[in-house]
């Protein structure tokens, strides 16, 4: 029996599949795993962690695993790629050969899971963000995706950061006013006072502002005005992207799937609103799936078919 392993290495979270030809036989869950944000001692770790957990659920040993299909933002880079192959092989210690080892971009397997070989657009928003669609003539697209510093609107880094800029914002202009966003970002960082947010907030390295997501999106639950307006920015920025692959892959069609992934997704139902509404309002040929896509599917799915290749 076949056994096929596949891989979603996130920045915040690595999720793992093992399965046979048609059933999941284990799941794994650990720590991030993209090589680029965490550096190459973590990624190994959250590697070998969430591979080996997988395993003991199954009931099987890493050995057994003959095909391997690693999802990660960044594969596109070989030296990511060799890099984290090489990594899947330590764990595995067993026969397979690299070229059973599959390292494809986080795009390219939730596509996968939301669609198959199938046409439509994935909108992706976590600790960064992105776009990826194919249309019916197979013809594949992104947009967005390239880096903190100059894109990813609307993932967890940037409402951390937008946050951040909001709650000094509203300081600024009403430095007598209990900003509560300012007390909640700063327990957050473990810091006492606004002089101590700043350089914080400015320092190089950048801190992970990403973490601060979970503290914007329960002061925004609680009706919190500045948080609730930075999640409605978010989706309506992660709804431009998707537009940009309606113009460029799908100019004519009647209908275009749309689905989402992502734990800025999960999360919130004010991002998912305002991005429905954004997209629709200028593409009413769209056709969106509420339910969230998990990624690591689609690599479990990859797997299984580059053993039949």
């Amino acid at each position: 029996m076949a056994i096929f392993l596949g891989i979603d290495g996130g920045g915040s979270k690595t999720s793992c599949l093992i399965g046979d030809d048609t059933s999941v036989l284990g799941v794994g869950t650990g720590g991030a795993s993209n090589v680029v944000r965490v550096g190459e001692a973590q990624a190994r770790e959250s590697l070998s962690t969430t591979i080996r957990q997988a395993c003991r659920v199954a009931k099987l040993e890493p050995s057994q695993i003959s095909c391997v299909c690693v999802g990660l933002a960044g594969a596109a880079r070989p030296e990511i790629s060799e890099l984290v192959k090489d990594m899947v092989s330590e764990v595995i210690a067993g026969e397979i050969k690299p070229s059973e080892i599959e390292v494809v971009g986080d795009m390219v397997i939730a596509l996968e899971a939301a669609f198959g070989s199938g046409p439509g657009v994935i909108v992706i928003a976590g600790t960064g963000s992105i776009a990826y669609g194919r249309n019916s003539e197979g013809q594949t697209a992104r947009a967005g995706g390239w880096g903190f510093a100059i894109s990813d609107e609307g993932s967890g880094h940037w409402i951390g950061r937008t946050a951040v800029a909001a709650a000094i914002g509203a300081w600024d202009e009403h430095p007598e006013q209990n900003v509560r966003l300012i007390e909640i970002l700063l327990k957050s960082w473990h810091l006492e006072t606004i002089e101590q947010l700043v350089p914080a907030a400015n320092a190089t390295p950048p801190p992970d502002f990403a973490a601060l997501f979970p503290s914007v999106l329960a002061l925004a639950d609680s009706g919190d005005r500045i948080a609730r307006d930075v999640l409605a920015q978010a989706g309506t920025h992660l709804a431009n992207p998707a537009g940009i692959l309606f113009r460029r892959l799908f100019p004519n069609s009647d209908t275009v799937p749309v689905a989402m992934s992502g734990g800025v997704f999960g999360s919130s139902a004010l991002v998912r609103q305002f991005f429905y509404n954004s997209l629709c309002s200028g593409h009413p040929n769209a056709v969106l799936n509420p339910s969230l896509i998990e990624p690591v599917r689609g690599a479990l799915e990859l797997a299984r078919k580059g053993a039949a290749k």
